[in-house]
């Protein structure tokens, strides 16, 4: 498996394990520079930068991050 497979399916892991939309995952680890333990930091913290690149990643109107649903219109 290549790199950027590999760290697809792992962020696509991460993802699923903390019930978070995808493309918060990934603004999460661009935002973190693919640290899993800021990553982690930034996921429980929060971070005004994710949102937005977040919704710039899809068309969706909603987004979910842990329990939390987020809604396009609110960012």
């Amino acid at each position: 498996m290549n790199p950027r497979k590999k760290e697809a399916h792992e962020i696509k892991s991460w993802a699923t394990t903390r019930q978070t939309s995808i493309e918060i995952a990934e603004a999460i680890f661009e935002l973190a520079n693919y640290d899993e333990t800021l990553a982690e930091k930034i996921w429980e913290e929060g971070s005004d930068e994710v949102l937005p690149l977040a919704f710039s990643k899809t068309d969706q109107d909603q987004l979910f991050w842990g329990e939390q649903t987020i809604e396009r219109k609110n960012i």
